[in-house]
């Protein structure tokens, strides 16, 4: 008698782990979309931060507006990065306690199914934020109404 799992029962538990690691691949190409929109507000932030000793008025009222506001999308964004992410090692553990399951035949499904639970509901949470994110993006992108005005002649 072999101890080592037969192949069909490999195969069986590559094809059960296949979902989890599409969802991956679509949760990196997420990750990847959330850092850049992280790196882009803080290059505008940097950009401000350098306008912002220079300006008078109304024009560093604006620049303390946005630099306001892009400090609340950094901590927005930066909890979508850190909800995707503890999904995405969810995920990981599922998969890697899919096939150490199936190896020392541990009967722990309910456990799997939890934590699968658990990493969509980080999934859902993390891109929540990320839609909250989108919308603060907006309220900075709005042309300002005097620049909208026609000029007199």
């Amino acid at each position: 008698m072999s101890l080592s799992p037969a192949v069909t029962t490999i195969a069986q538990t590559i094809q059960l782990s296949v979902s989890p690691v599409f969802l991956l691949a679509g949760l990196g190409a997420m990750l990847n979309v959330i850092a850049g929109r992280l790196g882009r507000v803080v290059d505008r932030a940097r950009a401000l931060e350098a306008l912002h000793p220079r300006s008078t008025g109304p024009e560093h009222d604006r620049h303390v507006w946005e630099l306001r506001l892009l400090d609340r999308r950094m901590a927005v964004i930066n909890a979508a990065l850190f909800l995707c992410v503890a999904s995405a090692i969810l995920i990981c553990c599922v998969v890697a306690l899919l096939f150490v399951a199936e190896l020392i035949n541990l009967h722990i499904g309910t456990v799997l199914a939890v934590m699968f639970i658990v990493a969509m509901l980080l999934l859902i949470a993390g891109l929540v934020m990320f839609m909250i994110e989108v919308r603060m993006s907006l309220r900075a992108t709005h042309v300002r109404v005097e620049l909208l005005e026609r000029e007199r002649a």
